[in-house]
């Protein structure tokens, strides 16, 4: 096509636009005006994916769920959408271009996530509610194969893993800025703390836990030495704020789960081995269990409730005889068990917890919370939930994914080359330890809100060990 020719198209085209939504605008009919704009977003899922995932990734925090309004379904808007066409477009990809790389689907990694789905997709045909169980299923595969395999090909630059973590991050503060402005004209009390962050996220706790998610990497990128002094203040700023909002949050799980990364960065720092750190583990589990009622026993004698003092409401995490809040997750977990009783290998589907539960319940156990219905949520942990939906097959898919991030993330730490790719493996790490924690009193890996950070650093740690740990330079497809 000649010059003269494109610059008639365009004309001709801007022409048709014109007296299109003059006509459309004259019946009072508006939509038209989106056209452009969906013309740009359908170039950019062809040609330029990337930045269609880093959209997705800096929306993500700003996203309202209006599944409880028009829809009649619960979706994210606009963050699902996006990542929705991503998929679309990703498992075309793959259909064209033949596959993807092997060393991508032999990782460790990328294995332990491959066993979860699998499993999960065997669980969702025996499923109690196999409906409910296949929608489950593709939300997951909505977060996973755009943020994590998309990750992949997005991390192969290394400038990209910033960009990541700052579009994140950067519409995050703004949610915090809104929160606090809020929170601000309450005093800040304990009580307005736990919503003052709608709609962007659903409660303290949802907001607390992406709050602590980036707290060390924050810290990280603060002290890396290698990038310039104006993104090592920017990242000091965005810590600052990070840790006020924390504070101000009132989540005691993201509290406990920030001191738990601090812990695990003294034994690193003291060249503890990961083995010895994982006997550990399962050591205090093991005897948690074994001395369960003399623990609870103990437990019981906290009489302290949540406060908006500082040390009473840290007090207040272990009150499991008045609070609430902590005897109903007991109640959840426990009827999590019972149901986990009667199926132990394949569960009751996933995603069916909320719609299953409520008979499980004991009157001796409800809470002023509960509902005899049992319609308010979720087991309230990212293990015991899958253990009752998915059955002991279920719940080890559940740890392969956790040993293996974190043995990945230690082991990069280890073996990296430089120092940016050893301060950006361990802060990373540290953050997933952050969710990991927070895991067992809290489950939020089926929303965007928590898939999109959590699914992209795990693809950023899986990215150092694959491209980056021998050394720096940007990769391209073998």
């Amino acid at each position: 096509m000649t010059e003269k020719r494109k610059i008639l198209v365009v004309y001709l085209v801007t022409a048709i636009f014109v007296l299109l939504n003059t006509y459309l605008i004259y019946k009072e009919i508006y939509l038209g005006l989106l056209i452009p704009v969906i013309g740009i977003m359908a170039l950019l899922y062809i040609f330029s994916l990337d930045k269609i995932l880093l959209l997705a990734v800096f929306v993500t925090p700003l996203a309202i769920d209006i599944g409880d309004y028009d829809l009649g379904a619960s979706i994210s808007v606009p963050s699902e959408p996006l990542l929705i066409g991503i998929l679309f477009f990703m498992v075309l990809k793959v259909l064209l271009e033949g596959g993807i790389e092997r060393r991508i689907m032999r990782h460790p990694i990328s294995i332990a996530i491959l066993f979860n789905l699998a499993w999960m997709l065997i669980t969702a045909i025996t499923s109690d509610l196999p409906l409910v169980s296949f929608k489950y299923l593709l939300a997951r595969l909505w977060f996973i194969v755009p943020v994590y395999l998309g990750g992949l090909m997005l991390f192969r630059q290394k400038t990209n893993i910033r960009a990541f973590i700052w579009a994140y991050v950067s519409a995050l503060i703004i949610v915090v800025f809104y929160t606090t402005w809020v929170h601000m004209g309450y005093n800040f009390s304990e009580k307005a703390g736990h919503w003052v962050m709608w709609p962007f996220y659903n409660d303290h706790t949802a907001y607390g836990v992406i709050l602590a998610l980036f707290v060390p990497v924050m810290l990280g990128m603060a002290v890396d030495s290698s990038v310039s002094s104006k993104q090592r203040l920017l990242a000091a700023v965005a810590e600052g704020i990070l840790l006020i909002a924390l504070f101000l949050s009132y989540s005691r799980a993201a509290w406990v789960s920030v001191g738990v990364a601090l812990l695990v960065f003294v034994l690193v720092k003291l060249r503890i081995r990961f083995q010895w750190i994982a006997l550990a583990s399962v050591v205090m589990v093991v005897v948690f269990f074994l001395f369960r009622f003399e623990f609870i026993d103990k437990l019981e004698k906290n009489k302290q409730d949540a406060s908006a003092n500082f040390i009473e409401h840290v007090q207040s995490i272990s009150n499991i005889s008045s609070d609430a809040s902590n005897l109903e997750r007991i109640n959840r977990w426990n009827s999590a068990l019972r149901m986990f009783a009667e199926r132990p290998v394949f569960g009751w589907g996933p995603g069916t917890y909320q719609f299953e539960y409520a008979p499980f319940q004991r009157a001796n156990e409800k809470t002023i919370i509960s509902t005899d219905l049992g319609d308010m949520g979720n087991a309230h942990s990212e293990y015991i939930g899958p253990l009752a939906e998915s059955g002991v097959p279920g719940l080890i898919s559940v740890l392969f994914i956790l040993v293996t991030v974190i043995y990945t993330g230690l082991n990069v730490y280890k073996k990296a080359v430089s120092n940016q790719t050893r301060i950006l493996s361990l802060s990373i790490t540290l953050a997933l330890i952050t969710y990991f924690t927070h895991g067992t009193m809290n489950n939020f890996l089926n929303t965007d809100k928590a898939s999109v950070p959590f699914w992209g650093l795990v693809a950023i740690l899986t990215a150092l060990d694959l491209y980056y740990a021998a050394g720096e330079k940007d990769v391209t497809r073998d």
